[in-house]
């Protein structure tokens, strides 16, 4: 079985692009190991696109805060691009608009993390 998601490693991130449309019980569990694995193996910040996911449910969201929970333990940033609207009314409705990185594209996703890590080694 394919991964529901592709891993583009780069320098000062990591792009996982979600290629589900929904975010939900099948893909979740999926996604958290391969996130507690890639921050085992060093990454800091992330990138996660979820411009192709249409729906998000409660483990979905769970995956996410799982991601900004590691990114933030090991000193680095998360932030979530190409949010469609079900997705981003569901973060906004359960007010996680206010802890989670969100941008509209994945250049600004991509200042935002570089942002984030230049002032987090400048600390």
């Amino acid at each position: 079985m394919s991964l529901p998601f592709t891993i583009e490693r780069g320098d000062r991130y990591t792009l996982i692009k979600v290629t589900a449309d929904k975010l939900d019980t099948q893909v979740a569990p999926a996604l958290k190991s391969e996130l507690v694995v890639l921050n085992a193996d060093g990454v800091r910040n992330l990138i996660i696109d979820l411009g192709e996911t249409r729906y998000c449910d409660s483990s979905g969201l769970s995956s996410i805060l799982v991601a900004n929970r590691l990114c933030k333990n090991s000193n680095g940033a998360l932030v979530l691009s190409c949010l469609q609207d079900p997705v981003k009314k569901l973060i906004n409705i359960s007010q996680l608009d206010t802890i989670l990185k969100i941008s509209g594209s994945i250049p600004d996703a991509i200042d935002m993390v570089v942002a984030a890590d230049v002032e987090s080694n400048n600390e």
